[in-house]
């Protein structure tokens, strides 16, 4: 059996609120975390396939140009060599920007220095790792005068605009202005599992086994770049480790080891190292943008501008979508956003932890501390007299708002001193001591989503979808979901995921995944309850599930009388996409020291408030506004791709040079979920959250750094040297 749902009202009257099980929002700790840690749940590179051959992938060493040929013949002569694969697809840009995007395709030419262009499969590693360094071939670069690496000085596009009355009249007009230039630099996805896939084909059938986000647009990337039915394909992707938009789509190592294993007939694995996870899969775009603040005595704001420039390889549709979150948060009746996209030569800018808000609200957020200075407004009143009642431009009502209330709890648990500020009021020894805040808004995405449960007749659930778990807790939360509508305890379900022999579900990205899936497994329990009333002979409104039974009638072993009982939801959003406005909110907090000799900052405490609708799981929630905060101290303090201007390559191509947070940097971090309800996000009530914990923290920072020291430091990352160069 099926039930479709196609979300065109909001969903005022949800069954989660009525259930009395008791599971829905509770912090359970994650049902494969025990495998995880204990190393037995495999992840893409660690199943155990028989003669299993190995591939190591060939990059370019310049950064466009063409390969002109490759000496097949004397790398095959090398010890445990099998194959050398240099179809003409290996050299195609995958779908990194978006998921289910088509991949540019240009045989055998080279657009970015490190693009893979063919494979060395040989019996081990060690062999096709040495084979590869030493396969021999010819290429003809273009002129490094005429490529373009750096953006400022790239041919740009304007790629999305905004216009409202009059910024600049509003501007010259103004009491208080302010007009500032922030940049933030590029960014890697930092995923710890690098990326990896063991292909095998069978003479008509291909299963893949691959670290992957999206097998519902995955399997038809793979099918479109292989000219195949995607009917015979499967894709398995039960355990990833980390994502952060990395994966989302298809990229050259599950190509690869599919091209090879259908040329030779085995099984093919390819991992990349984590230099060419660096230089082959997709950034986040450096950023310069530009912010126009005028407002009153009181801070109200009068006009609002954003615009900023980002980049991308030529022909890649994908934007860093820096205006999301600047298109609604804040007033102002004369605004101008604009976002242009310079064309340069470095790998495909893409998804990157948060696209759009991780680097936009800091810049904005910054900017509104300055207008709180400048006016003379406390931060955090200046946010609150700002907050609009609808859509600045459209007018378009907000599906629910819980931006006042964050602000509020959380400025009240970190213990913020709401009088004048004044940078350096405080001093411990050689350190300078200062506070910050900042707002945090991220969009609410949603899917649709298909996912089967079934009934067995020993009283326990199955939930079977091919959404992915990339580290949020979807094994669980599905569990818990399940549980609560048919009224089993959470160890009575099983949940199998990523798999493309199950229905398709959302997809582990844009936060969207729990709302999205969650909504159709919700769809798929109101389809049995609506059976398990029926054949209990009550109404279905007066079904009340909860440990294995109806309420006052008979048990679900009884009513399933030795059979499956299955049903397979479907939700889809409908018109209610275009009728509001549907978004998180927050509130950042955070105290830092700064070094009055290095200009080293340390962040002291941080706390963060955030609303986004039902909590589905408080642990797993907790952990991921916990693990956002983290990435935001990254983003204002250490983390920043580096290219060489002359030949483009990316220098700091690992985790010893590229600085992500570790322990030492990171303190305390308390979070407050402020719940709510959102009938018109999902029919669940839930929106998302895993990426909304790092929207604007950064900044949060960056005004403490600036409340401390002194230092406005309007580059990120806010590095000592940059710290100490700002200082008074």
């Amino acid at each position: 059996m099926s039930t479709h749902m196609e979300q065109d009202k909001p969903n005022r009257e949800c069954l989660l609120d009525k259930t009395p099980q008791g599971t829905l929002g509770k912090p359970l700790s994650r049902s494969e975390g025990l495998a995880k840690v204990t190393g037995t749940a495999p992840y893409a590179a660690e199943y155990p396939i028989a003669d299993c051959l190995e591939g190591v992938l060939v990059t370019a060493p310049f950064a466009k140009g063409t390969i002109d040929s490759i000496d097949k013949e004397g790398c095959l002569a090398m010890e445990g060599v099998i194959a050398v694969i240099d179809d003409e697809r290996l050299t195609s840009r995958p779908a990194q920007g978006t998921a289910g995007e088509a991949p540019v395709q240009k045989p055998r030419q080279i657009d970015y220095f490190g693009q893979p262009f063919a494979l060395v499969v040989a019996e081990t590693f060690e062999q096709a790792r040495h084979a590869a360094k030493h396969l021999e071939f010819t290429f003809t670069a273009d002129d490094l005068s005429q490529v373009p690496f750096d953006p400022e000085a790239a041919e740009s596009e304007r790629q999305e605009e905004t216009r409202q009355g009059d910024l600049a009249h509003a501007m010259s007009d103004a009491k208080h202005a302010v007009d500032a230039r922030i940049t933030t630099a590029g960014h890697a996805s930092a995923a710890m599992e690098p990326h990896a896939a063991i292909a095998q084909w069978d003479g008509s059938n291909l299963s893949v086994h691959a670290s992957l986000q999206m097998l519902n647009y995955n399997i038809s990337e793979l099918a479109d770049a292989l000219g195949m039915d995607e009917d015979n394909i499967r894709l398995v992707s039960r355990y990833v480790g980390g994502g952060f938009g990395s994966k989302l789509g298809i990229s050259q190592e599950c190509l690869a080891a599919s091209l090879a294993s259908m040329a030779l007939e085995k099984p093919v694995r390819v991992v990349l190292s984590r230099q060419q996870v660096f230089q082959t899969i997709m950034r986040r775009s450096e950023t310069t943008q530009r912010l126009r603040l005028a407002a009153g005595d009181d801070g109200a704001l009068s006009g609002f501008g954003h615009e900023g420039l980002v980049s991308n390889l030529p022909e890649e549709s994908f934007a860093e979508p820096i205006l999301q979150s600047s298109q609604f948060l804040y007033g102002g009746q004369n605004r101008l956003l604009g976002l242009d996209v310079a064309r340069v030569h470095r790998m495909t800018a893409g998804s990157v932890r948060a696209p759009g808000e991780a680097v936009g609200m800091p810049a904005l957020e910054v900017a509104m501390d300055m207008l709180a200075e400048e006016s003379g407004v406390d931060p955090v009143e200046l946010r609150l007299r700002n907050i609009p009642d609808a859509h600045p431009v459209e007018g378009t009502p907000f599906s629910s708002h819980k931006l006042a209330e964050c602000l509020q709890q959380a400025a009240d648990a970190f213990g913020w001193d709401a009088g004048p500020r004044k940078p350096r009021q405080r001093r411990e020894g050689e350190w300078w001591v200062g506070t910050g805040m900042a707002s945090a808004a991220r969009v609410h995405n949603i899917s649709k989503a298909k996912a089967r449960v079934t009934l067995k007749p020993d009283g326990t659930a199955l939930v079977e979808t091919d959404m992915t778990d990339i580290g949020t807790g979807t094994y669980t939360i599905l569990g818990q979901l399940a549980g609560e509508m048919l009224g089993l305890p959470r160890d009575k379900v099983l949940v199998e995921l990523g798999d493309t022999r199950f229905p398709r579900g959302s997809g582990s990205g844009g936060s969207w995944g729990a709302s999205s899936v969650g909504s159709a497994v919700y769809v798929a329990c109101q389809g049995l309850r609506r059976e398990l009333a029926s054949r209990a002979g009550v109404n279905e409104d007066d079904v009340s599930l909860k440990d294995g039974r109806i309420a006052n009638g008979p048990s679900l072993i009884d009513l399933l009388d030795g059979k499956d009982l299955s049903e397979e939801g479907f939700y889809e959003p409908g018109d209610i996409d275009d009728d509001f406005v549907a978004a998180g909110f927050g509130a950042y907090f955070a105290q830092v020291r700064v070094n009055r000799f290095t200009g080293e900052t340390r962040v002291d405490r941080m706390t963060g408030a955030f609303g986004f609708g039902r909590v589905l799981n408080e642990k797993t929630a907790r952990s991921q506004c916990q693990g956002g905060m983290v990435w935001s101290i990254g983003v204002a303090l250490t983390e920043a791709l580096h290219f060489d201007p002359q030949d483009g390559h990316l220098v700091n191509c690992d985790l010893a040079e590229y600085h992500v947070p570790v322990n030492r940097d990171v303190p305390e971090l308390d979070v407050i979920m402020v719940e709510e309800r959102d009938p018109a996000a999902s029919p669940i009530q839930a929106k998302g959250i895993g990426e909304l914990g790092m929207c604007g923290g950064a900044a949060a920072i960056a005004n403490a750094i600036y409340n401390a020291s002194g230092a406005r430091v309007m580059d990120f990352p806010m590095t000592p040297d940059r710290v100490l160069a700002a200082m008074p």
